[in-house]
């Protein structure tokens, strides 16, 4: 076999068959430095061609019209007006890791909440070994019928895989059983470590997480909820959530009752990280992003275009963008006394 043979056999098994490099070079008897060289030199000498299709026409303009309105960046991806679920949201997912391409390199610590979305961004990245990356968990995943550390796992290091980045876990639940709990939790030493990390990313990436549609939201179907915490988001008219984080149509989130007891970074924590990617596929999701936008947490927008057209044609909120205030008596959102809230 050829030095050349080697080559297109790694480019295949990591681009078409989407094995990882840990396996391909288990496979191939190498180290995974020697499988992250055979894939650059696949690009550099032909051997792959990644091409990346102008948005453009109708999609182009909905994306100019988005970024007016929002002021925002977005991207719209054109998808069949047959298109299902699941691929739209291959298609988001993958424009959204070309993104990613784009704003994180050496250097550059990611902020990463997990979720079906994030998880197919994960499966799309580009192998691009980069120096003093990070990615950091934003929400806690354990609930009361799991530990969650599997499948966060698996979602932070497709993404730690790709970028040779070293990942950083926030074994945490997803939501406390008690304020008081993630209060305490809180002002541990381990914890405080990560929530720091979270405080100095400077790229975030997340879904919005929608309680119906063709591709549910991870938190609303795998046991993270109660039928009481059902019944507190249908009284508090929540639309949907954001880093596990729920948010009302306005962009508010302050008295939702489970908002005090999650581990998801809270909004105005989350608007100080300068590039905040979210990555929308489906019409279910559409009510949660017009609050995300409202709340100011979006910088950057990824979405198919059928979800771009509902969002345009969606009715604005009733009140002016969310900004956070706090209520009576209610510290300022400075360092830790806005997480124990």
């Amino acid at each position: 076999m050829t030095p050349d043979d080697r080559i297109e056999r790694v480019a295949r098994r990591f681009w078409l068959d989407r094995a990882t490099m840990e396996t391909i070079a288990n496979e191939e008897g190498v180290s995974r430095s020697t499988v992250s060289r055979a894939l650059d030199t696949a690009r550099a000498t032909g051997v792959v061609s990644i091409t990346v299709n102008p948005v453009h026409g109708r999609a182009a303009a909905m994306a100019a019209e988005l970024g007016r309105r929002h002021g925002i960046s977005a991207r719209v991806v054109p998808v069949p007006e047959d298109a299902t679920g699941p691929a739209r949201l291959q298609a988001v997912a993958a424009e959204t890791a070309v993104l990613l391409d784009e704003v994180v390199d050496s250097g550059t610590t990611l902020g990463l909440a997990w979720g079906t979305t994030t998880s197919a961004v994960g499966q799309h990245l580009r192998a691009r070994p980069l120096r003093d990356a990070h990615v950091v968990q934003l929400n806690g995943a354990m609930n009361t019928h799991s530990s969650g550390v599997g499948y966060g796992s698996d979602v932070l290091g497709r993404f730690g895989t790709a970028w040779d980045a070293r990942v950083h876990h926030f074994p945490v639940p997803a939501f406390f059983d008690r304020p008081e709990t993630r209060q305490a939790m809180w002002r541990e030493r381990s914890v405080r470590r990560v929530l720091d990390l979270q405080q100095g990313a400077g790229v975030a990436l997340f879904g919005i997480g929608a309680m119906t549609g063709a591709v549910p939201s991870r938190v609303h179907t795998e046991g993270y909820l109660t039928p009481g915490d059902r019944a507190d988001l249908l009284a508090g008219h929540v639309v949907g959530d954001v880093c596990t984080v729920f948010l009302r149509a306005d962009g508010s989130w302050e008295g939702i009752p489970l908002n005090a007891r999650t581990s998801g970074l809270l909004p105005p924590l989350l608007r100080r990280i300068p590039r905040r990617v979210c990555a929308v596929a489906g019409d279910d999701k559409v009510a949660g992003l017009v609050a995300a936008l409202a709340a100011g947490l979006v910088t950057d927008l990824v979405l198919d275009s059928r979800a771009a057209q509902e969002l345009l044609t969606s009715r604005p909120p009733t009140r002016p963008a969310a900004l956070w205030r706090p209520p009576p008596g209610h510290p300022s959102p400075t360092g830790a006394s806005v997480r124990g809230t």
